[in-house]
């Protein structure tokens, strides 16, 4: 246990928020991967700010990591989301009452340490050979760093395991995760002639009241399998107008949906351009845009399939779902047959102060990656 408790300390240590360069993180684990003798490859790329972020591929001892074709891959990112500052311990580790707590504790380094502690302890014989380890950016963000990875052709495993907190029950299936930003257009005007201007918050107003009536129809289809069993729409944030004395000529807000995989990925875009039409039948003049910023399905393993059978057995628990979006979508769109989410901690602690993760799973959590890894 010295070791992965070590190995989570330093991790932890390390900012690796979104806004910052992985490379630090990524840096770490080559030391862990190159002393096991792992073949590496990195990719790297500019974010929208122009910081370098780092992929890393890493395969066994004498195995191709620049080879896309493998039985097994193991995926974890390597960014956390911002921490507010009066949480002075975000990056400095600590353990209470069986707990290890601090930024990432179990989203996702958790995962990743138990990762690296496996790696160094498994010797390269009884290592499997057709294997990866995928260490990307920017998950946070949007799957980014995956996004490169496949867009480029660079990975195509048969079988994944993602690195995510599930209090280590195999997660088969997840809902997706979609963003939209939408903008309603008034007319500008002086606020004491309301007749010279149109209110882009009263017409905003009445189409997030629309979405709100969608919302509700979206409840009626259920996907047993997950809790919520529905898509879940939210508007999570609004602007607009200039001054209180002048008639607002725009607004905009984000909409956040996550779909159930039985549910086509346009769903709720083309339900929510139904309803700016119903708006614009009563006003012609009703002027409004959406602008899709991502839009990733949910996916949804077979129950009966080779890996979501092994992890069931090796983790002595029942397959369930995840209703967070992951890197897991995208591959199951794009390139792997099987995929199971998997890691220790609850994401109920992720992404606040809370955030930790419990002793006893990262050191089960050891023991189930060396089966999988000596299995391949």
């Amino acid at each position: 246990m010295s070791d992965v408790i070590e190995h989570l300390k330093n991790l932890i240590r390390i900012p690796s928020v979104s806004s910052l360069s992985n490379r630090p993180i990524i840096d770490y684990a080559l030391g862990v991967l190159r002393e096991a003798q792992w073949q590496t490859r990195m990719i790297t790329y500019k974010d929208s700010a122009g910081i370098e972020k780092v992929n890393l591929i890493a395969a066994p001892q004498s195995h191709d990591a620049n080879d896309p074709a493998t039985e097994l891959a193991f995926v974890c990112h390597t960014d956390t989301v911002p921490y507010l500052p009066d949480w002075i311990k975000a990056t400095d580790p600590y353990v209470s009452n069986g707990m290890l707590h601090g930024c990432g504790a179990c989203d996702v380094k958790g995962f990743l340490a138990c990762l690296l502690t496996v790696i160094s302890e498994t010797a390269p014989s009884k290592t499997a050979r057709n294997l990866r380890v995928v260490l990307t950016a920017d998950e946070e963000v949007g799957c980014v760093g995956m996004s490169h990875l496949i867009a480029g052709g660079l990975l195509h495993p048969r079988r994944v395991v993602v690195g995510e907190p599930t209090s280590l029950r195999p997660a088969r299936a997840g809902k997706g995760y979609c963003l939209a930003e939408i903008t309603v257009f008034g007319e500008e005007a002086h606020s004491a002639l309301p007749e010279m201007g149109k209110s882009a918050i009263y017409r905003a107003a009445r189409l997030v009241n629309g979405i709100e009536e969608l919302a509700l129809e979206l409840a009626k289809e259920r996907h047993a399998f997950f809790s919520p069993e529905f898509t879940t729409l939210n508007i999570g944030t609004i602007q607009g107008g200039t001054a209180k004395n002048i008639i607002p000529g725009r607004c905009c807000f984000q909409l956040e949906w996550r779909p159930i995989p039985s549910q086509p990925i346009d769903t709720v875009p083309t339900a929510v351009s139904r309803v700016a039409e119903k708006l614009r039948e009563c006003d012609p003049t009703f002027l409004w845009n959406m602008n899709i910023a991502r839009q990733q399905g949910g996916f949804e393993t077979d129950a009966n399939c080779e890996l979501v059978r092994s992890m069931e057995a090796l983790t002595r628990r029942k397959a369930t779902s995840i209703p967070f979006g992951s890197e897991a979508s995208l591959l199951a769109n794009a390139a792997a047959d099987e995929i199971v989410v998997f890691g220790p901690g609850n994401m109920q602690f992720a992404h606040s102060s809370r955030e930790r993760v419990p002793l006893n799973e990262l050191k089960e959590a050891i023991v189930i990656l060396k089966s999988l890894i000596a299995c391949g």
